[in-house]
């Protein structure tokens, strides 16, 4: 049988000699234990990559778009020789 191993906040976490492989889960694992008598699974950084990443991309667009708007400093002039470099 494995030990228990705890996260900093107190969760359970997978001990190191845990198996589970391909989501096939370790039942001598505490934390594989835990989720097959019906435990959620936390979200890991995986999920909160993606939605930073996400967010990332949707603050560049909006970035892009209000830079070359028709408005905005490309088409007054107001930005610099690297921005118009190609502008022809």
């Amino acid at each position: 049988m494995y030990t228990a191993e705890y996260n900093k906040d107190g969760s359970l976490r997978h001990s190191m000699d845990c198996k589970m492989a391909f989501g096939r889960k370790d039942v001598n694992c505490p934390r594989c234990a835990e989720m097959l008598s019906g435990a959620p699974t936390r979200s890991g950084w995986q999920s909160g990559y993606f939605e930073t990443k996400k967010r990332q991309v949707e603050v560049e667009k909006a970035s892009r778009a209000a830079h070359f708007a028709p408005d905005g400093p490309h088409a007054t002039g107001k930005c610099g020789p690297v921005c118009t470099a190609f502008d022809w």
